[in-house]
């Protein structure tokens, strides 16, 4: 037996092992968002110093000339005057060019018609993003759906410009728009009030206090209860938050 060989299995070979490529880590709530510099449809941008004291949504979408993202482009851009009253900006991104993106914007002003909506012009930045950089940073490019083309990913940034929402739909599937505004409001609601919002929670619906912290805090909720506020149990408190407490703008359209 020559040292190459085993006792069973005859003449040894080498294996070489497959080292998966490590994935740009997604940035997760509560964290930094990723900053950076970008070529958009408006001109160049700065994240975060351009959006100081602002909420931004920042979304991206598989690609340019796509139905469903023509779709969801129209929608936003008709309803961006309704985010900018909520001090929200938005900015949009896909792995094109930047030509590519002019040629699509000209194309959805001059000749698509959805849903009553026509001669939509989107002013909001949509980024370039050919060498992926922005989309990596905020983990768009998911290879198991695409390794070119990212995910409709929608990321809300508060005004301290820290993650406070992450979702992702898939390439087949938009997205539904009165929820995301809808979901701004809420986390602008408990920012302010400091409370948080039930389930199906729309603008004017009661309200959830925070849990008590202690245990003498929950005997006093049950037992005294705030005028404007009600107890099913211990550890669930509703209060009364009027929709004319919100302040919200007529021009958000709520």
């Amino acid at each position: 037996m020559t040292p190459n060989e085993s006792p069973k299995s005859g003449p040894a070979t080498t294996m070489s092992a497959s080292v998966p490529t490590a994935l740009p880590r997604i940035p997760l709530i509560g964290e930094d968002a990723p900053a950076f510099a970008a070529h958009t449809t408006q001109g160049p941008i700065k994240f975060p110093g351009d959006y100081q004291g602002k909420w931004v949504i920042l979304f991206s979408h598989p690609a340019d000339f796509t139905p469903v993202c023509t779709t969801e482009f129209m929608t936003f851009a008709t309803m961006l005057p309704e985010f900018k009253a909520l001090n929200c900006e938005l900015v949009g991104l896909s792995i094109d060019s930047h030509y590519a993106h002019i040629a699509w914007l000209r194309t959805i002003k001059e000749k698509i018609k959805y849903k009553q909506m026509a001669d939509v012009e989107v002013t909001f930045p949509l980024i370039a993003d050919v060498k992926m950089d922005v989309a990596k940073a905020y983990g768009m490019v998911q290879p198991g759906a695409s390794d070119t083309q990212a995910v409709r990913a929608v990321f809300f940034i508060d005004p301290k410009a820290k993650i406070r929402v992450v979702l992702y739909y898939p390439l087949s599937n938009g997205r539904n728009f009165p929820e995301i505004k809808r979901l701004l409001i809420a986390l602008q609601t408990s920012d302010q009030h400091g409370c948080a919002t039930p389930a199906d929670w729309q603008p004017g619906d009661d309200v959830i206090v925070p849990p008590p912290g202690s245990c003498g805090t929950a005997k006093e909720r049950v037992e005294k209860p705030d005028p404007d506020a009600y107890a099913l149990d211990w550890f669930m408190t509703f209060k009364k938050l009027p929709k004319a407490k919100l302040n919200l703008p007529p021009e958000a359209k709520v």
